[in-house]
């Protein structure tokens, strides 16, 4: 293997395999782009020591951490192809039934967590507020995603898995607080003095 320092995007542009050179601001590289961003963020989260690790009280959620990781790497490689599907086809990396699979993570954890009964902001120990910042670049990684399906009708299922990814992230950080015996961080209007 050669080096991976080519060269080759100096000028801002990169190559996608089977569809040529994109500016580097494109919202195919922005989609995909920011889906790896999330990808990085999750890996925050689950870095560290086993002894140590922030996650020791939440193995359920190390779990899912973990495959969601994989599959965000597979919805990269649907982004980054021309039609969104293995080499040019229809058929899809990432599919109806892993969303399906993370909206039933979001169902467990929706029957083991108390209702919210208030708006909550970000916080609490530490793993908490790592997955409170992947889900907000999840919620900007679809953003991205939707730009560019508006632009080129692909990627409608990388729209929706996104949605689902972010809902079960802040589900999650929830899930980790409680582990802990931290309650959720509850927002409070600032009032003027």
């Amino acid at each position: 293997m050669g080096s991976i320092s080519t060269g080759g995007g100096d000028t801002g542009d990169t190559g996608v395999l089977g569809a040529g050179r994109f500016d580097k601001c494109h919202p195919r590289i922005e989609a995909y782009g920011v889906v790896d961003e999330l990808n990085s963020e999750i890996g925050v989260c689950l870095s560290s020591n086993s002894s140590e690790s922030p996650l020791k009280n939440s193995p359920a959620i190390r779990k899912q951490l973990e495959e969601l990781q994989s599959l965000l790497f597979s919805l990269g490689a649907d982004l980054a192809q021309p039609g969104c599907g293995i080499e040019e086809g229809t058929e899809l990396r990432v599919s109806d039934r892993d969303t399906d699979r993370i909206t039933g993570w979001i169902h467990q954890w929706e029957r083991e967590l108390p209702q919210l009964k208030e708006f909550i902001i970000p916080g609490g120990n530490v793993i908490a507020a790592r997955l409170h910042r992947a889900r907000t670049t999840c919620r900007r990684a679809e953003r991205r995603t939707v730009e560019f399906s508006r632009s080129s009708g692909e990627g409608q299922h990388a729209i929706v898995f996104l949605n689902r990814i972010s809902d079960l992230l802040f589900l999650q950080a929830r899930a980790a607080n409680r582990a802990d015996g931290i309650d959720d961080v509850p927002w409070k209007p600032v009032e003027d003095e």
